[in-house]
C-alpha cells in the first residue's frame, strides 16, 4: 500500500496523516495478543464450553498444554459473552468468536440497519479490554450457507465486512483481531479473492479445513488455498478450524498437520475437539478416547514452537506479549 508522492509541504502533511491513519486501520493499536511461552497458537473448540470451562481444561490436561485460543460460536443479535471471555483470559488464552449472520442478511448489515446491535456488541468488546479474535460470516467462499457462494454476491459480503469493522472502530473497540475466514478450496467453493475486503480491514486470515479421509495431506488439503491467499495478501494465516478424523487415520496425520503449520510459517491452528456422527464431513474429531491419536498429538506438541515469530509484526501487531 505504499504510494509515491511529490515532496511538497502539502504532500508531506498528507503522508503523515495517512501514515497515522494506516497504523490505526491495520491494527497497530490492538493490545498484545496472548501468546504462551511454550510455542505458537494452539486453539480449541469444545462442546458446552460456554456453560462450563471444564471441557477446555480436560483438553489441556489430555494434550499436556493449555490452549492459548478458545473458539466459540455466536448467533447474530446475541450479545458478546463477556463472562466466558473473562474465563478464557483468566486461563491465559484469547477468546475467539465466530459470528454467524444467519438471523440477518449481509445486505442488511451493509446498509446500516443493524447498527444498533453492532454498536452495542462493539462497546461490550471494548469494555472487556483484552484482545478478542472476531470472525464474521465464515466460509463465505463455500456454497453451504445463505451468506456464501452462489447465495449472496461476494461484493455484498465485502460491503458488510467493511461496515462491521468500521462501526467497531467508531466505537473505539481497538482490541479486536479481525479474522477473515475462508474454507479450503474445493469443488463447492469460489475464488477466495472475490471476498477479500482489503488489508485495511483484516488483521489475520483464517482457513478452515479438515483431514476427512486417509489420502488427505497438508499439501493437498491446505496448500492450494494458502497459495491463493498469498497472491493478494501477506497477512498472517491461522488454521481457524481444523481436525483429523478417526476415519482419516488420526495418529498418522497429526504429525503432518504440525509439520505443515511449521513449514508454511502459519500462526498455528484451532482444533475442533468435538464428536460428530453424520457422515464423512461430520465425524469424530476428538483426541480423547483415541489413545494413538492423543499420543501423536502430545509428541508433536513437545517440539511445537512459534512458527511465525515475525508474523504479528508484519500485521502491525507486537511479535510477542
Amino acid at each position: 500500500m505504499k504510494r509515491a508522492a511529490r515532496i511538497t509541504i502539502a504532500a508531506g502533511l498528507a503522508l503523515i496523516v495517512l501514515a497515522v491513519a494506516g497504523r490505526l486501520i491495520l491494527g497497530a493499536h490492538v493490545p498484545k495478543p496472548v501468546k504462551s511461552a511454550a510455542g505458537g497458537y494452539l486453539g480449541v473448540a469444545e462442546a458446552g464450553e460456554t456453560a462450563s470451562y471444564q471441557p477446555v481444561e480436560d483438553f489441556a490436561t489430555a494434550v499436556g498444554r493449555k490452549p492459548n485460543i478458545v473458539l466459540y460460536y455466536s448467533s447474530w443479535s446475541e450479545a458478546f459473552n463477556t463472562r466466558f471471555a473473562r474465563q478464557v483470559h483468566a486461563h491465559g488464552a484469547m477468546p475467539f468468536v465466530q459470528i454467524d449472520p444467519g438471523h440477518t442478511s449481509l445486505a442488511t448489515v451493509a446498509s446500516g440497519r443493524d447498527d444498533a446491535f453492532i454498536r452495542s456488541y462493539a462497546r461490550q468488546v471494548r469494555a472487556y479490554g483484552h484482545p478478542v479474535i472476531i470472525g464474521f460470516a465464515a466460509e463465505m467462499n463455500g456454497d453451504w450457507d445463505p451468506w456464501g457462494y452462489r447465495h449472496t454476491p461476494a461484493r455484498t459480503f465485502v460491503a458488510a465486512w467493511r461496515h462491521l469493522v468500521t462501526v467497531f472502530r467508531q466505537q473505539g473497540a481497538g482490541n479486536v483481531i479481525w479474522l477473515w475466514t475462508v474454507n479450503v478450496t474445493d469443488a463447492r467453493t469460489g475464488p477466495v479473492h472475490d471476498w477479500w475486503p482489503g488489508a485495511a480491514y483484516v488483521t489475520w486470515v483464517g482457513i478452515d479445513g479438515y483431514y476427512y479421509q486417509r489420502d488427505y495431506t497438508f499439501a493437498n488439503a491446505f496448500l492450494p488455498t494458502i497459495a491463493e491467499v498469498r497472491i493478494f495478501t501477506r497477512r498472517p494465516i491461522l488454521l481457524s478450524e481444523t481436525g483429523v478424523g478417526q476415519r482419516a487415520g488420526q495418529a498418522a496425520k497429526i504429525p503432518d498437520l504440525f509439520a505443515g503449520v511449521r513449514a508454511n510459517h502459519l500462526l498455528g491452528f484451532v482444533w475442533f475437539d468435538q464428536t460428530q456422527a453424520d457422515g464423512l464431513y461430520h465425524q469424530d474429531w476428538r483426541l480423547e478416547g483415541n489413545p494413538a491419536g492423543l499420543a501423536a498429538f502430545r509428541r508433536a506438541l513437545r517440539s511445537y514452537r512459534d512458527p511465525a515469530p515475525a508474523g504479528l509484526e508484519a500485521a502491525g501487531l507486537p511479535g510477542r506479549p
